[in-house]
Protein backbone atom coordinates (compact mmCIF):
# COMPACT_ATOMS: atom_id res chain seq x y z
CA UNK A 1 0.00 0.00 0.00
CA UNK A 2 1.34 3.31 -0.78
CA UNK A 3 0.19 7.07 0.71
CA UNK A 4 -0.66 9.27 -2.24
CA UNK A 5 -0.69 13.25 -1.89
CA UNK A 6 -3.60 14.24 -4.12
CA UNK A 7 -3.37 18.48 -4.51
CA UNK A 8 -5.41 21.23 -6.58
CA UNK A 9 -7.28 24.62 -6.84
CA UNK A 10 -11.19 24.82 -7.11
CA UNK A 11 -12.24 28.15 -8.47
CA UNK A 12 -16.08 29.63 -9.42
CA UNK A 13 -16.71 31.84 -12.12
CA UNK A 14 -19.60 33.37 -9.73
CA UNK A 15 -18.59 32.45 -5.63
CA UNK A 16 -22.43 33.99 -5.05
CA UNK A 17 -23.62 31.19 -6.47
CA UNK A 18 -24.17 27.70 -4.36
CA UNK A 19 -21.93 25.68 -6.37
CA UNK A 20 -21.25 22.81 -4.46
CA UNK A 21 -17.76 19.99 -5.02
CA UNK A 22 -17.37 16.55 -3.86
CA UNK A 23 -14.01 14.40 -4.59
CA UNK A 24 -14.72 10.81 -4.03
CA UNK A 25 -11.56 8.16 -4.13
CA UNK A 26 -12.70 5.01 -5.26
CA UNK A 27 -16.76 4.41 -2.69
CA UNK A 28 -15.19 6.78 -0.28
CA UNK A 29 -15.84 10.76 0.08
CA UNK A 30 -12.56 13.18 0.59
CA UNK A 31 -14.22 16.37 -0.04
CA UNK A 32 -17.42 17.41 0.32
CA UNK A 33 -18.28 21.34 -0.06
CA UNK A 34 -21.31 22.41 -0.21
CA UNK A 35 -21.05 26.24 -1.57
CA UNK A 36 -17.60 27.19 -2.98
CA UNK A 37 -17.21 30.48 -1.60
CA UNK A 38 -13.50 31.40 -2.23
CA UNK A 39 -11.08 30.15 -4.11
CA UNK A 40 -10.10 27.09 -2.50
CA UNK A 41 -6.86 24.81 -1.91
CA UNK A 42 -8.01 21.10 -1.99
CA UNK A 43 -5.54 18.79 -0.29
CA UNK A 44 -5.55 15.54 0.91
CA UNK A 45 -3.91 12.41 0.77
CA UNK A 46 -5.09 8.46 0.29
CA UNK A 47 -3.92 5.08 0.99
CA UNK A 48 -3.52 3.21 -2.67
CA UNK A 49 -3.50 -1.00 -3.23
CA UNK A 50 -1.62 -1.87 -5.83
CA UNK A 51 -3.94 -1.92 -8.71
CA UNK A 52 -6.63 0.19 -10.48
CA UNK A 53 -8.85 3.52 -8.45
CA UNK A 54 -10.62 6.48 -9.85
CA UNK A 55 -11.21 9.64 -8.22
CA UNK A 56 -14.55 11.44 -9.30
CA UNK A 57 -14.76 15.73 -8.99
CA UNK A 58 -18.35 16.25 -9.18
CA UNK A 59 -20.32 19.58 -9.48
CA UNK A 60 -23.28 19.60 -7.12
CA UNK A 61 -26.10 22.41 -6.77
CA UNK A 62 -26.32 24.02 -10.23
CA UNK A 63 -29.82 25.46 -11.12
CA UNK A 64 -31.25 26.86 -14.28
CA UNK A 65 -30.69 30.15 -12.29
CA UNK A 66 -26.95 30.38 -12.66
CA UNK A 67 -27.20 30.65 -16.05
CA UNK A 68 -27.99 33.54 -17.83
CA UNK A 69 -29.37 33.73 -21.43
CA UNK A 70 -30.00 36.57 -23.90
CA UNK A 71 -33.12 36.62 -26.20
CA UNK A 72 -30.98 35.34 -29.14
CA UNK A 73 -30.49 32.30 -26.59
CA UNK A 74 -26.82 32.67 -26.07
CA UNK A 75 -25.31 32.48 -22.77
CA UNK A 76 -24.04 35.44 -21.25
CA UNK A 77 -23.65 34.49 -17.93
CA UNK A 78 -22.74 31.07 -16.60
CA UNK A 79 -21.72 29.72 -12.71
CA UNK A 80 -18.68 27.48 -13.59
CA UNK A 81 -16.25 25.36 -11.30
CA UNK A 82 -12.53 25.39 -12.40
CA UNK A 83 -9.56 22.76 -11.19
CA UNK A 84 -6.36 23.71 -11.74
CA UNK A 85 -2.77 22.77 -11.18
CA UNK A 86 -3.97 19.68 -10.54
CA UNK A 87 -0.97 17.30 -8.89
CA UNK A 88 -0.25 13.81 -7.62
CA UNK A 89 2.59 13.25 -4.99
CA UNK A 90 4.06 17.09 -6.00
CA UNK A 91 4.03 16.13 -9.46
CA UNK A 92 1.84 18.87 -11.56
CA UNK A 93 0.05 17.18 -14.49
CA UNK A 94 -0.30 19.57 -16.62
CA UNK A 95 -2.01 19.55 -19.45
CA UNK A 96 -2.01 15.63 -19.09
CA UNK A 97 -4.22 15.66 -16.25
CA UNK A 98 -7.08 16.96 -18.80
CA UNK A 99 -5.97 14.01 -21.24
CA UNK A 100 -6.80 11.76 -18.61
CA UNK A 101 -10.42 12.96 -17.18
CA UNK A 102 -13.54 12.25 -18.42
CA UNK A 103 -16.62 14.44 -17.94
CA UNK A 104 -20.47 12.41 -17.45
CA UNK A 105 -23.22 15.12 -17.26
CA UNK A 106 -26.64 16.03 -18.48
CA UNK A 107 -26.37 19.41 -19.11
CA UNK A 108 -28.44 19.89 -16.26
CA UNK A 109 -31.25 17.89 -17.36
CA UNK A 110 -31.58 19.32 -20.49
CA UNK A 111 -29.88 16.62 -22.76
CA UNK A 112 -28.72 13.02 -22.64
CA UNK A 113 -26.10 11.78 -20.44
CA UNK A 114 -22.49 12.20 -22.52
CA UNK A 115 -19.10 11.41 -21.36
CA UNK A 116 -16.90 14.49 -22.28
CA UNK A 117 -13.95 15.79 -22.72
CA UNK A 118 -12.64 17.68 -19.41
CA UNK A 119 -10.86 21.12 -20.21
CA UNK A 120 -10.64 22.34 -16.57
CA UNK A 121 -13.88 23.49 -16.45
CA UNK A 122 -16.74 22.38 -15.08
CA UNK A 123 -20.14 23.91 -15.94
CA UNK A 124 -22.78 21.29 -15.62
CA UNK A 125 -23.47 18.78 -12.46
CA UNK A 126 -21.66 15.80 -12.97
CA UNK A 127 -18.75 14.28 -12.18
CA UNK A 128 -14.97 14.15 -13.46
CA UNK A 129 -13.13 11.07 -13.43
CA UNK A 130 -9.76 10.37 -13.48
CA UNK A 131 -8.72 6.84 -13.82
CA UNK A 132 -5.10 6.01 -12.31
CA UNK A 133 -3.12 3.20 -10.62
CA UNK A 134 -0.98 1.93 -7.87
CA UNK A 135 2.09 2.29 -7.73
CA UNK A 136 1.61 5.53 -8.92
CA UNK A 137 5.13 6.31 -10.01
CA UNK A 138 4.99 3.83 -12.49
CA UNK A 139 1.24 5.27 -13.79
CA UNK A 140 2.34 8.63 -14.47
CA UNK A 141 5.57 6.96 -16.05
CA UNK A 142 3.67 5.34 -18.40
CA UNK A 143 0.86 7.50 -18.84
CA UNK A 144 1.27 10.60 -17.81
CA UNK A 145 5.09 12.07 -18.12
Amino acid sequence: METIAIQFDLSSSDYACDLGFEVFYNSTQMVNIDHVAAATPVRFTIDAEDGDHELKLIMKNKTVAHTTVDKDGEIVKDACLGVSNFSIDGIELGHAFLEQCTYHHDFNGTQESVDDDFFGTMGCNGTVRLKFSSPVYLWLLETVI
